[in-house]
Parts: C-alpha cells; structure tokens; sequence
C-alpha cells in the first residue's frame, strides 16, 4: 500500500528523514556507481591508442567529446522533467529511466567500437537525465514547505551518490587496466542492474506524490509533441551528416543549445499565467545562482577532463612501486563527499534558521573553487610524471568543500524556489546550469597544455573567485526577490 503524501513526510525512520530518502538514495548509489565507473574510463578510452584498446581520438577531440557528452546528460532533464510533469509523473519516468541506463551501458560493454559508443553514450544520457531530474524531485516531495530537515536530507541523498562515485571508478578502473575496457564498462552495466532491483523493491515507501502529473498534457496536444521530437530528430541527424556537428567542437555547439534552451525555460516559467507573483519573484532570485552555478561546474567537471589528462600526463601514481590506474584519481573527491557530507548534514540541521542564506553558500562554493583552480599553479609546468598525488588531494579537497556548499544546497534550493506548476521543471533548471558547465569544461579543456599550465589554471581559477565575489555581494538583493525562502 503507498502511504500518503503527509504519512511520508512525518516519517523519521531513516536516520531522523523518511523511508523513502533510503530508497532513493540506493538507486542513486548504484546509478552513480555506473555512470562514474564509466566515465572514469571514458576520456583515456577515446584518445588511447587501438593497440591500448582504444579508439585514438586526437586529444582535445576526447575532452570535448566528454564535456559535451556531460552536458548533454543534464541537458537531458529537460526531457526528463517534461514527461515527469506532463505524462506519466516522477515516479515511472525514474524507473524507466533506469532500464535506459542499463540498455547504455550493455551497448557499451557489447557493441565495438564507434557503434557502441554512440548508442551507449546515448543512452545512458537520456536516461541519467531522466532520472536525475526525477530523484532529485521525488527527494523534495518527502518534506514539507518549512521542514528544517530539507537540506540536511539533500545532503544525505548526496553522500549516496557518492558512495556509487568513489567504488565505481575502483573497480571499472581496476578491470580496464587488468582486462580491458569493455569489462569495465559490463561492470557499470551490472551496477545499474543491481540499483534498478533495490528501486523496484522500495517503490511503495515513496508516497502517492511522486506519482502525481502536475500538469497533464491534453490528447490534444500529444500530435504537436510527435511533430516537436520528430523534429529535432530530424535537425540532429541532418546536422551530423552535412558535418555541421563533428567530434571536434561537440561541446561548443553543445554550450550554444544549452544557453538557449535555459534562457527559453526561463521564459517560459515567467511568463505562464499558472505562475503567481511570489513564485514569479522567485523564479528571478534564481537568475544570478544559475550563471554562477554554471561558473562553479565549468571547473568541477574538468576531473574528468583536464583532470583525468593531467592525471594520465603530469601525475606521479606511483604507490609502493605499483602505478595505479587513471580513474582512481576519480575517487579521491567522493571520498571527502563521504567523510564530510554527514557532517554538513548534521550542520545544516543544528543550524536551522541561523545557517548562512543559500546565495552566500553559492557565493563561497564558486569562490572556492576558483581557488582551488589556482592551487594547481604551485606545481604547473612540471615534467611528465612530476606532479605530487598529495597535492591533488589537496586540491581535490577543495573541489569537495565547494561542492558540498553548492551542488546538494542547489538541488534543495530548486525544489523550495519551484512554482507548484513547474516543480520538476525547476528541478531541471538546475541541471541546466550543471549541463551548460559541464559542456563548458570540455570547451575550456581544449585549451588546455599540461607544458604550459599557468595561464589556463591562472586565468580560469580568478575569473571563478571573482563570480563568487560579486554574487556575495548581490546576495541581500537576491535575498528580497527569494521571497521568504532561505
């Protein structure tokens, strides 16, 4: 029997949150531990040698494959939130997400060459998008408007992710180096089994409000959605064939359809009549944390690509005369995310009303992560091989403190912004600003040069200190537009 939307939020049974926090944060676990076992192999696969087993992309093509790859992931909540909202719910737009993941990562395993990286790469963003959005969703429908423990339940649910981050890149590393890389990628396909079966398991403890369809889609208005995505089918694939899209610059044309599509989805929100003027102040409070948020993930995600380089070139993996494989450098950052985010958690709860206004949290993460940006100048331009694994700890560290100000507070922040109409679809403008980064990190790698590191991580690691700076200073303005909400 699925409870009701009030039996869910009084629940306390998960560490003081609802049950359902626990079966979220588990589909959440394994289908991370999938898509960053995965994607910590991804970059070297493609630029690696045939003779190494990979498919020997010019470098910069492989980052910006990556970066464009990562933003077409978040860019795929749109589609995700849009079908959650007006179709069939939260609730099955997630698990079927699920099955799309695990048919992505089989193609992955299975299928040579560039045929399976193009239909695995594909499914497996639409599904992340899918589900992503619609986790993040269903986690906000477990608390109600004023629930203090709102934040502190976000920040559990992302110490789940990142339990799936840290042993995913272990062990699709350690079977890559060892084996090969499809056994890496067949093991990220048994993860997101193992997720999809806990899910189906657990799916009753969500309440009947992750089912709700917020905003039905008329019959009426079901030919004009054929008509939309046939298409943009069409456009795709018209724009591969006459080359206007190549490998090359996936990730700028990627960043272009992003900006659009955010400042369209802006638009939209603002200007539907089912928005009231408190929600509508709302919707513009978000404004200057979207571009900043881009501007912290434009850095974030370059682990994996300036990052997963600089680990295969410039880093110094020996460990006890043993040279570890590229991906583990992947798991430093969930580490600190496990260690710290029960902490952050506990903080937030204890604080309540007292703790810092979510533009000041979004002010120090992008600041933050700026400087870790230039802790990086302390050993650039050394030679192959020279950097120190414990300086890149270090910086990783920071990388973790500054998620954890922005990304979980983001997610809960989206969901307390959100107007009643459009509550997946906020969810999804969030993961705009992730999409629009992450295909920013694959631009801005390109121009990467690990014999020539100071200007890339001098220029990038100030501009970010310099967007933290401003929005601090913006933040009593944005505050009067948030309307009430903290």
């Amino acid at each position: 029997m699925v409870s009701t939307p009030s039996e869910v939020q009084r629940d306390t049974r998960f560490f003081g949150h609802p049950r359902g926090l626990a079966n979220l944060f588990g589909v959440e676990l394994w289908e991370r531990f999938s898509f960053y076992g995965m994607q910590g192999i991804l970059t070297i696969y493609l630029y690696y040698q045939v003779s190494e087993g990979g498919l020997a992309m010019p470098q910069a093509t492989a980052v910006s494959v990556v970066g464009a790859y990562g933003g077409l992931v978040y860019l795929s909540t749109i589609v995700g939130a849009w079908v959650a909202d007006r179709l069939i719910g939260s609730e099955r737009t997630l698990f079927y997400s699920a099955i799309l993941i695990m048919v992505g990562h089989v193609s992955l395993a299975v299928l040579p060459g560039f045929v399976g990286l193009g239909v695995g790469l594909t499914c497996v963003a639409l599904g992340s998008g899918g589900l992503k959005g619609n986790a993040s969703a269903i986690v906000g429908t477990l608390y109600a408007e004023k629930d203090e423990r709102r934040d502190g339940g976000f920040s559990l649910f992302y110490m789940g992710i990142n339990l799936g981050a840290f042993v995913g890149p272990l062990l699709t590393g350690l079977a890559q180096s060892e084996v090969g890389f499809h056994l890496g990628f067949g093991l990220a396909a048994i993860g997101m089994a193992l997720g999809l079966v806990q899910y189906t398991l657990g799916r009753k403890n969500l309440g009947e409000q992750a089912s709700v369809v917020p905003n039905p889609l008329p019959a009426s208005g079901r030919p004009k959605m054929i008509g939309v995505v046939g298409a943009v089918i069409v456009v795709i694939v018209v724009a591969i064939l006459t080359g206007l899209v190549t490998a090359a610059n996936l990730s700028n044309v990627t960043v272009g359809v992003v900006v659009v599509a955010s400042i369209a989805y802006f638009a939209l929100i603002l200007s539907s009549k089912k928005v009231t003027s408190v929600e509508r102040s709302r919707v513009f409070s978000f404004i200057p944390m979207f571009i900043a948020s881009a501007a912290f993930w434009a850095l974030y995600q370059q682990q994996f690509t300036v990052v997963a380089v600089y680990s295969d070139e410039r880093l110094d993996r020996n460990l006890f005369g043993w040279e570890f494989p590229v991906s583990w450098v992947q798991s430093i950052n969930p580490v600190f995310i496990i260690v710290l985010a029960p902490v952050m958690a506990v903080v937030w709860t204890k604080l309540g009303s007292r703790q810092p206004s979510t533009p000041i949290k979004f002010a120090l993460g992008t600041a933050l992560m700026g400087v870790a940006f230039l802790l990086f100048l302390f050993s650039a331009n050394g030679a192959p091989g020279s950097a120190p694994l414990l300086a890149l700890v270090g910086i990783l560290l920071m990388f973790t403190l500054a998620e954890l100000l922005l990304s979980p507070v983001g997610l809960s922040l989206s969901t307390k912004l959100a107007p009643e109409a459009f509550r997946t679809q906020m969810v999804a403008l969030f993961f705009l600003s992730i999409s629009l980064g992450t295909a920013l990190s694959g631009s801005l790698a390109k121009y990467y040069d690990p014999a020539n590191e100071v200007p890339y991580f001098g220029i990038i690691g100030g501009v970010a200190v310099g967007i933290g700076v401003l929005l601090a200073l913006l933040a009593p303005v944005i505050r009067k537009l948030m309307a009430g909400v903290r």
